[in-house]
């Protein structure tokens, strides 16, 4: 069976650790950031982990080598 290829923009936003849980950035912080409170902008900063449902959906169509 030929190798599978990731998806490339997935490939920019996901990233796997170590133990097979999946981190992305948090969304909306992209623009608007004037009506945001700052409890927000601070909570926001870094890199969140997705829920596992939505890891398994990533790992399995977008990363298939991401195991």
């Amino acid at each position: 069976m030929p190798k599978l290829k990731s998806k490339s923009g997935a490939k920019k936003r996901f990233k796997i650790t170590a133990t097979g849980k999946v981190k992305c950035a948090q969304a909306g912080k992209r623009h608007g950031m004037i009506k945001r409170t700052t409890k927000f902008i601070r909570d926001a900063r870094g890199m969140m982990v997705l829920a596992d449902e939505d890891a398994k959906t990533v790992k399995k169509n977008f990363l298939p080598y991401g195991r």
